[in-house]
């Protein structure tokens, strides 16, 4: 059986954990969650199927316009959902 998956996904997550506290943002699981939606949106999926797709996906990384696209994306997701949070910061458990 195949699995169709969108290996931005991955990627997002691990620059996201990267660069978390330079974000400024609160880092609950919710505004962690908008934060990585808004930044999906922005990028292009990179789906894969087989072995070699992801090696194309982890190549790719190694590019440098890759990994700023990638941070800047973040960073305007960040700043969205600080400026707009959809929870009360006093039900935030994990505040900046």
């Amino acid at each position: 059986m195949y699995v169709v998956k969108n290996l931005m996904e991955e990627v997002v997550q691990k620059y996201y954990e990267k660069i978390i506290d330079e974000l400024d943002v609160c880092k609950c699981e919710k505004c962690k969650a908008d934060v990585m939606a808004l930044a999906l949106n922005r990028l292009p999926p990179r789906y894969c199927v087989t072995e070699e797709g992801k090696m194309y996906v982890k190549l790719k990384e190694l590019e440098i316009q890759f990994e700023i696209d990638i941070i800047a994306a973040l960073a305007a997701a960040a700043y969205i959902v600080k400026n707009n949070m959809r929870h009360e910061e006093r039900d935030c458990k994990n505040e900046m």
